[in-house]
């Protein structure tokens, strides 16, 4: 099965209020509303794409240590997956499919790398849950995920629902403020240049990783 085939599979029963979840409607809905006026914001559109030269960053791993996008790159391309938290149960689908897609993305020489505002601990915990060999780097107070300019601000009526559902963001992400980035992928070439992006204001629309494998291929046979 794909991984948005397990994406839509999880969301019919999880809109129709189906155990352990049993949410009702105003919920559903409420996120849809949320939803909506992200995409219509455009704010996808304005995030770093393919043929931009992508912000280089380094940030610490769940054991503290710092890992450098420069010196990732000198080893081969980077697989970049933007997570938003382990409360997140779309997003921990996706890590589990590109744990499964890593050793192609190894055959390439590439590196595979997530990114979340999320604090240490709870990275490890994503880490251990979904039984990664890949780190989760933490974004603090979301910077990296700004400058692909893939942060935003939830709106208040979603922060009201998110305190609701005990959905605590400033402490998952140790940051007073409620905001997150767009669900997104890249690959980045030796050169920093960006080959290949998938931002999606819908957190429930992730790309399959075998899409990057041709990216990869051609990005194999350019040696910097």
């Amino acid at each position: 099965m794909s991984l948005q085939a397990k994406l839509d599979a999880f969301k019919a029963d999880f809109e129709a209020g189906k155990p352990p979840y049993n949410v009702p409607r105003s919920v559903i809905e409420t996120m849809h509303r949320a939803t909506a006026e992200l995409i219509e914001s455009g704010a996808a559109q304005r995030a770093k794409k393919a043929g931009d030269v992508a912000p280089s960053f380094s940030l610490r791993d769940p054991e503290g240590n710092v890992v450098n996008s420069a010196e990732l790159l000198k080893r081969g391309p980077l697989v970049l997956s933007f997570y938003r938290g382990v409360w997140c149960p779309y997003c921990n689908m996706e890590l589990q499919a590109l744990e499964a897609a890593k050793p192609e993305f190894d055959r390439y020489g590439a590196s595979l790398i997530a990114i979340s505002p999320q604090t240490a601990p709870n990275s490890r915990k994503s880490v251990r849950q979904n039984k990664l060999s890949f780190p989760i780097l933490s974004d603090t107070k979301g910077k990296v995920g700004a400058a692909f300019g893939l942060r935003f601000d939830l709106p208040d009526y979603l922060v009201e629902l998110y305190k609701q559902l005990k959905n605590d963001l400033p402490t998952f992400n140790d940051d007073p403020s409620w905001t997150l980035p767009m669900p997104a992928r890249y690959v980045i070439g030796q050169d920093g240049v960006i080959l290949y992006s998938e931002v999606n204001p819908d957190y429930t629309c992730r790309p399959e990783p075998e899409d990057m494998i041709p990216v990869l291929q051609r990005a194999a046979a350019v040696k910097v």
